[in-house]
């Protein structure tokens, strides 16, 4: 067999993340979920934009992070996800492969635009997430390059894009693929709400042995199993994921992989600046180790290290330099 040409590839929305400070005042005005996601439609969006003081445009969505994230550690990466042909679609796909990351589904034409997630970030850090899928729910199933899937030793799936039903026939087929040839699959269940309306199918993948990676914060994790202690939770999926990823915020993260259960404390910040990406980057470093081989106590030190970094400065981009920040902190 030829030596894989992608570390991952992954599939999910391509978004454009739109950032402003705002007072908790504002969130509450506003009507919004605090420290949560929510989808909005175009209307919403123009308000919600509108409301927002001075802001910033970066590249951003889920995936489309933890493979930032991936590449700057020197991972081989690969993303399949839906733009417009529009301005913003310019910026994302200019962005990503600038990134060092290989992108090469055709933007779409016409409407919708490309999608945008309107992001107010509070005082203490916590972002509230208001997001406008646009083209990114139109990725059609045949814009999956199984030939690309089969050169890859991971697929990393999006959870939030499994919630329209165009892309997620595309993942299906995605994850047909890669059984085919071999490669691995990870999942991210992304969000409580995003199980609320596909636990079901969340839960058929696992018990059919489809999912090799799940990751999950503490709150998806009870969402999915209905367990509301994280031991119960783990228990649960004992025996149904390989390899099991909690992340559990300021207290750590926690692995469950061949029986045995591994612990990961919070790497210290500084300042909590801004936790948009924390997830997503906690699954970049994480992704970076195991692609590579390493034991599992150390993926958890790189996701949590990365984690950090993150979470120290606005935006779901990293702005150290990952790799000598690795060498620094693992020795």
């Amino acid at each position: 067999m030829p030596a894989p040409q992608y570390d991952v590839i992954a599939i999910g929305n391509a978004i454009v993340d739109v950032m402003a400070p705002c007072s908790d005042e504002l969130i509450e005005q506003l009507g919004l979920n605090r420290g949560g996601m929510m989808l909005v439609d175009a209307e919403q969006a123009d308000a919600l934009y509108a409301a927002m003081g001075p802001a910033r445009e970066i590249s951003g969505g889920s995936a489309a992070n933890t493979l930032a994230g991936l590449a700057a550690m020197g991972a081989r990466c690969a993303f399949v996800g839906q733009v417009a042909d529009d301005q913003l679609g310019e910026v994302f796909a200019h962005d990503i492969r600038v990134a060092g990351i290989a992108f090469d589904t055709p933007a779409r034409p016409g409407e919708p635009p490309t999608a945008r997630c309107l992001i107010f970030v509070t005082p203490d850090g916590q972002r509230t997430m208001n997001t406008f899928l646009g083209a990114s729910q139109f990725l059609p199933a045949e814009r999956i390059d199984e030939e690309a899937i089969a050169a890859a030793k991971i697929l990393y799936l999006e959870g939030y894009l499994w919630d329209p039903e165009e892309p997620r026939a595309a993942m299906r087929r995605a994850i047909e693929s890669a059984r085919r040839a071999g490669c691995k699959v990870a999942f991210t269940l992304s969000d409580s709400f995003v199980i609320a309306r596909h636990g079901d199918d969340f839960r058929a993948l696992i018990e059919d042995g489809l999912i090799d990676i799940l990751f999950a914060n503490e709150a998806e994790l009870a969402a999915l199993t209905g367990q509301a202690q994280l031991e119960a939770g783990c228990d649960a999926l004992s025996g149904k994921v390989p390899l099991l990823v909690v992340t559990r915020s300021e207290k750590g993260a926690v692995a469950c992989f061949e029986g045995a259960t591994h612990r990961c404390a919070a790497e210290p910040v500084e300042k909590v600046v801004d936790t948009t990406g924390a997830g997503d980057l906690f699954a970049a470093g994480f992704l970076h180790g195991h692609a590579a081989g390493e034991p599992i106590d150390r993926c958890l030190r790189r996701g949590a290290i990365a984690a950090a970094e993150i979470i120290s400065h606005y935006g779901a981009r990293s702005e150290a330099d990952l790799p000598a920040l690795m060498a620094r902190k693992l020795g």
